[in-house]
Formats: structure tokens, sequence, C-alpha cells
């Protein structure tokens, strides 16, 4: 697991068979912004040498969030350091726990609604915009437009309804899946979380490798969230939100600035911070998650029980309130 503090970025130019060719690569460090930045120009010197070499080469590397990276180490802002775990804080502003080797896994059994209404509002609405043209009549388009827009909220509805329903068979099935796991592995001991999106099961027995094959095995057999398998197989670490989503707490607005990605430029960082606090402030009465259940064989390894107490900490998990 790699969270470097200095991030830089380098550019190497040069004409190459009569066009000029610029590449650009980020280089990080831990130690100082001058190692950062001769980091990023020794990487961006490389590139330019596969491209010489005839290979297929991206020019420019994109700063993207945790979950778009690839090859490039987790690019967020370090709130706090605990040993060998470090919270930092998402393109989205939520603060989040990265450890590499206290495994946490995420099963989600919550559909999102709002994509599944998208994916049928979108089409209608073309088929309507498209009747309207047919028709040569503006009015009759207009009144389908209005008809899909009243047809989708009724499907939306009736969704969100049936996904109320069908959450706790889902959670249940999670939980029987996590039991039948622990009865072929008696040594092994966990703590059961609710979140809003599913349940977060954290391993404390022993600590892991995330390529370790008994994690693969475990994420195979709890039917662990894709995405978060593969960033875990990506940066080499294991991962969990501890504080709310902003959406979720009345928080209407994105962290400020656009697109969140840390290093911002410094002229913005006290626009960052305001956005920031106001943030804190309104996650104060919400949990992140919240404890249900301690399951297996009570064996605890000290360094797992360190991560345990800080997530517990910081997720208020403990705590009776809203999860969010």
């Amino acid at each position: 697991m790699i969270v470097p503090q200095f991030w830089a970025e380098g550019r190497t130019r040069e004409r190459i068979d009569g066009r000029q060719v610029t590449v650009r690569r980020f280089g990080w460090s831990d130690v100082s912004q001058a190692e950062a930045q001769a980091h990023a120009d020794t990487r961006a010197g490389e590139a330019l040498n596969r491209f010489r070499a005839g290979q297929e080469v991206v020019r420019r590397e994109l700063k993207r969030a945790y979950n778009g990276s690839e090859g490039v180490p987790i690019r967020e802002e370090i709130v706090r350091r605990e040993s060998d775990t470090i919270i930092t804080r998402n393109s989205y502003g939520a603060l989040c726990l990265n450890t590499p080797n206290v495994l946490f896994v995420d099963i989600d059994f919550v559909v999102h609604a709002k994509w599944i209404v998208y994916c049928i509002l979108i089409p209608l609405l073309a088929a309507a915009i498209a009747f309207g043209w047919h028709m040569r009549s503006w009015p009759y388009g207009i009144l389908a437009v209005f008809v899909v827009i009243w047809l989708t909220r009724l499907l939306g509805t009736w969704f969100l309804r049936l996904q109320a329903n069908s959450s706790s068979e889902r959670e249940t099935r999670a939980r029987r899946r996590l039991e039948q796991f622990l009865s072929v592995h008696p040594d092994w001991y966990v703590r059961l979380y609710r979140t809003p999106a599913g349940l977060r099961v954290l391993v404390l027995h022993q600590t892991f490798d995330p390529a370790d094959p008994r994690v693969v095995e475990c994420f195979r057999a709890l039917e662990t969230d894709p995405i978060y398998v593969l960033m875990c197989q990506r940066q080499q670490c294991f991962r969990a939100r501890v504080s709310p989503k902003p959406w979720r707490i009345g928080i209407g607005t994105h962290v400020k600035p656009r697109p969140g990605v840390w290093p911002v430029n410094p002229e913005r960082l006290s626009e960052r911070q305001a956005w920031i606090d106001a943030y804190e402030r309104a996650a104060e009465g919400y949990a992140s998650c919240q404890f249900i259940a301690a399951l297996g064989s009570g064996r605890v390894d000290p360094a797992a029980a360190e991560v345990q107490r800080l997530h517990d900490e910081l997720s208020k998990a403990n705590r009776s309130l809203p999860i969010a």
C-alpha cells in the first residue's frame, strides 16, 4: 500500500519522426516535493522511451480518483496516520481508512434505484421526442414527455417498494453465506457491521496480504463487491469508508474544487476547507456503519484490534445514530 504525501507532474518533449511528442507522468514521494518531481520526470522519460521504441503509450496520465486509477498509488489527502493505517479524504469528501493487512469485506445487496430509473427514463424520453418529431407536432411531443416522466415516477416508486421488501431477504442470504464460510473456517473471527448499502465484515483473528489466496477465497464466498475486490488487488490494501457520504446528510454540493482529486491548487485550499468544515458539522449526527455482531473463534490479532478500535471510533459504529 502506498499513499504518498507529495505529488508532482513531469513532462518531457521530443520531436520524433517529424512531429512534436509530449509525454506527461505523475510522480510521488513520502520524503519531499523534490523527490516526487524527480520520480515524475523519470517516469515521463521512461514512457517517452517506450513511445520511441514503437510501443503504444498513453501520452498524458490523467488525475484520477481511487477507484479509477491503475498503476498509480492512492491519490487522496492524508488526514491522519496511525502506525500502518492511513486515513484519507476521498474525491467526494468522505474519510476512508486504508490498511495494508487488516481484511475488510464489503457485501452490497442494495440495488441503486436511480440508475434503473435512468435506464428506463432515457430511452422513453428519446422515444417521446421521436414521436413528436414524427407527428410534426410539438404539443404531442411535450405531452408524450410528460407521460413518460409520470410513468417513470410510478415505476421508480414501485421499484423502491420492491427493493425495500427484498433488502431484508438479501441481508439474510448474505449472513448465511458468512455463517457457512465461518463453519468451514472455525479459526476465523469477524465483526459484522450494517452499512447503508449492505454489510461490512472486519476480520480480526489475523492479518492478511491482499494477494493471499485465503483473501480471494473469502471474497468469492461472501460475494464481495467486485469493484472493491479489484481495487484491493490494484492498491494492495483494504479499505473502509468511515464517515458519511455527503449527499446522504444534506450536503448538496461536491467537495471543492472539483473534481476533488488530491492535491489541489494552493490558492483553492481555503475553498476546500470551507466545504470540509460544513461537511464535518453535518456529519456529527451520523455514523457510516453500525455494529451488528461478533462471530467466530474469538481470537484477536493485536494489529487487527488496533485497526478495529480506530475504525469503530471514526465510523461511530457503536453509537445509536442513523447510518449514511
